[in-house]
């Protein structure tokens, strides 16, 4: 049976998702999801998924929402992603929670600030603010990679998969590869693992297609 993600092309958060299905070898597809024109707001959307949010995973009659946990199921299926022993599990976990606190969330809002909405509606302090805390995010993960081919361990793992999630995408929210050298490494990486694909290219949705 193929998994169902439902989720769409600008999201960070759905990439987390798409790319551990992606890279699992398991058999998926993405649905996509409308954000942009409202589908999430909708009361049947909401009704199925109170959180409101994308992605959504269907496997069968489970159902799952949340990037991390979608993560989680994709490691219980298949063995991948989830770190080779306890110390491992946990480095994995803690890593995936600091990803989602300190540096999808703030790139995922500043990002979605500086490109999506428009140009008279931008507040520069609130995105100032935000690209402070990122930089020391950067610090944080960049100094963590020193000499180091991954964050946990000896492989890929859900870490990767979460830190990873908005650092591909071509919108500018203060983000240069070039400034933060093991993390361009890193992510060179990653992009060369088989089965791995652009955001834009592993699910429908982009700002072109907007235009």
């Amino acid at each position: 049976m193929t998994i169902k993600l439902h989720c769409f092309g600008e999201s960070g958060n759905s990439y987390k998702a798409a790319l551990a299905l992606q890279l699992s070898g398991l058999d998926w597809e993405p649905i996509f999801v409308d954000f942009f024109g409202g589908q999430t707001r909708l009361p049947e959307f909401r009704a199925e998924n109170p959180m409101g949010e994308a992605p959504v995973m269907i496997d069968g009659d489970f159902r799952l929402s949340q990037s991390g946990a979608i993560q989680a199921y994709v490691t219980e299926k298949t063995g991948k992603f989830g770190g080779a022993d306890r110390q491992e599990r946990y480095d994995v976990l803690r890593w995936v929670l600091w990803d989602n606190h300190k540096l999808s969330s703030m790139a995922g809002v500043t990002r979605f600030l500086m490109n999506f909405l428009p140009e008279d509606k931008r507040p520069a302090e609130v995105i100032g603010f935000n690209q402070g805390r990122l930089k020391t995010a950067y610090q944080t993960l960049n100094a963590h990679l020193e000499g180091r081919d991954w964050i946990v361990g000896s492989g890929v793992t859900n870490a990767d998969l979460s830190c990873c999630g908005y650092l591909y995408y071509p919108e500018p929210f203060g983000f240069d590869r070039a400034e933060w050298p093991n993390i361009d490494a890193w992510l060179t990486r990653l992009s060369e693992q088989p089965g791995w694909k652009h955001p834009y290219d592993l699910m429908p949705g982009k700002p072109s297609d907007r235009a």
